[in-house]
């Protein structure tokens, strides 16, 4: 059946209740497929600690990134004590661990020294942040082994080729192909299945690389794309796609099926997942993607493709996204705040924004734009306060305040006003500050204040729910 890529999250892979059920699934794909590949994030929670370990680093507190390193040795190493391995495996895996610990604390040392200001630090804090995954692959590889299946940890820093856009790096397709026709393939026509490390790369001099918050996603997208693979599958601990984030909304529901587009615009506008740069490999290559349940195998999940032109319009998720809005009641050029905006957002998160949602009048003007997943749990906080230092240094006219985008996602919206209409009347006495239908015709994004975030909503899901047209047989 050709190759099969897959992703398991670090909520998969961080316990020996998730480990066992890791291992059962390759165990049966195995059977199936003609090769696998198997990518790995770090252990749930561990990619925090190391940023803050080189964060700690940073300022020179080498108590504080110890005691992480000290943490996470003893997690690993408990996790390792449970496991069905025999004794010759586990030292082995131990003795791994340990040194890739080590060698992660020497370079802490190195960036807390006082010369470290004339270092690259972008590149030390790379390194240190990529070592979550490759202790995850070793354990996950050293399993594998004890199941009679020939597993082999791989370190991605020899296969995925990137720019040198430390902690959000862009991946050089051509190099990444050439680098996997000579480390990869060899290894699958002996039939070894890789277990390869998430979220890391490394430039063509050999630097270690980052993909940004939730890259691993992307790995098994461009791993996929050059090994041509025949699908994808996401493995994480929920039942797949859902129809809101179930955190927010209790009746949120799995979606069957997600247009290649659609999905897209789910992970930009808040949904978190999956990873946004990884679709459009899949799609420009026609993979389908697959987005399971761990706990739940037998479960469909949600399947992500090319959607058929016959299908009705109908709305099928809505995302919300705290964002920052800037407005000003005075004429002002636009011109100046964008090249603020562009500034603010390559120094604080290392990209420029993609979507902006903007709203003019003679005597006003609007805009707020959406802030990556990627970019990590703080990135709005600290955006934040670098754009009140840039607008208090430039005198600007513009002032701040918290928003909330609230987006809908779902089939042909451009062929159905009478839909966004509905969503309109929906939020009847809620004031929104933008209306914004994207260009892929298959978004409405609304920009509310995040008092009447949840009220918005709850209000657009009902109409998901309450749909009932049937899908073409």
């Amino acid at each position: 059946m050709g190759i099969l890529t897959m992703k398991f999250g670090g909520s998969t892979v961080g316990t020996t209740t998730a480990l066992p059920q890791v291992v059962s699934i390759i165990l049966q794909e195995f059977e199936r497929w003609e090769h696998l590949i198997i990518v790995v994030s770090a252990l749930d929670g561990v990619t925090d600690a190391l940023i803050e370990a080189a964060h700690l680093a940073q300022l020179g507190n080498r108590r504080g990134y110890r005691r992480i390193v000290a943490t996470l040795r003893t997690r690993h190493l408990a996790l390792v004590e449970q496991l069905p391995l025999k004794e010759e495996e586990r030292n082995a895996l131990k003795a791994d661990i340990d040194r890739l610990l080590f060698d992660m604390l020497d370079v802490c040392q190195t960036l807390s020294e006082p010369t470290s200001v004339n270092l690259p630090v972008a590149e030390y804090i790379d390194a240190i942040i990529g070592v979550g995954e490759r202790l995850s692959a070793r354990i996950i590889a050293a399993l594998l082994r004890h199941n009679n299946i020939r597993g082999v940890a791989l370190d991605a820093f020899d296969l995925i080729i990137t720019d040198d856009v430390f902690g959000n790096a862009n991946a050089d397709i051509t190099r990444t192909r050439e680098h996997i026709q000579t480390n990869l393939m060899p290894l699958l026509e002996r039939n070894l299945v890789p277990v390869i490390t998430g979220f890391i790369g490394s430039t063509p001099s050999g630097k270690p690389t980052t993909l940004g918050r939730g890259g691993s996603d992307f790995t098994a997208s461009l791993l996929a794309v050059c090994t041509g693979s025949s699908e994808v599958w996401i493995w994480a601990d929920v039942d797949g796609m859902m129809s809101a984030d179930p955190r927010e909304l209790d009746d949120a529901h799995v979606i069957e099926e997600l247009s290649y587009a659609e999905v897209a615009e789910l992970t930009y506008f808040g949904a978190r997942i999956l990873h946004t740069r990884m679709v459009a490999p899949l799609k420009a290559n026609h993979i389908p993607l697959l987005v399971k349940n761990v706990f739940k195998p037998q479960h469909p999940g949600t399947r992500i493709h090319a959607n058929s032109p016959d299908f009705p319009p109908q709305i099928k998720a809505i995302t919300s996204s705290p964002s920052i809005g800037l407005m000003t009641s005075e004429p002002a050029d636009m011109g100046d705040i964008l090249h603020l905006i562009n500034a603010s957002l390559y120094q604080t998160i290392g990209v420029k924004p993609e979507v902006l949602i903007t709203a003019q009048s003679p005597h006003a003007r609007f805009l707020c734009f959406i802030i990556p997943t990627s970019a990590g749990p703080d990135a709005l906080r600290h955006i934040m306060l670098d754009f009140e230092t840039r607008l208090s240094n430039a005198n600007s006219k513009w002032t701040l305040t918290p928003v909330t985008i609230i987006t809908a996602v779902g089939t042909r919206l451009n062929d159905s006003p009478r839909l966004l209409g509905d969503i309109l009347v929906a939020l009847d006495d809620i004031p929104t500050l933008a209306i914004s239908q994207g260009a892929s015709h298959c978004s409405l994004s609304v920009v509310v204040a995040p008092h009447d975030a949840d009220r918005a909503l709850r209000r657009i899901h009902r109409i998901i729910n309450k749909q009932k047209t049937p899908l073409p047989q």
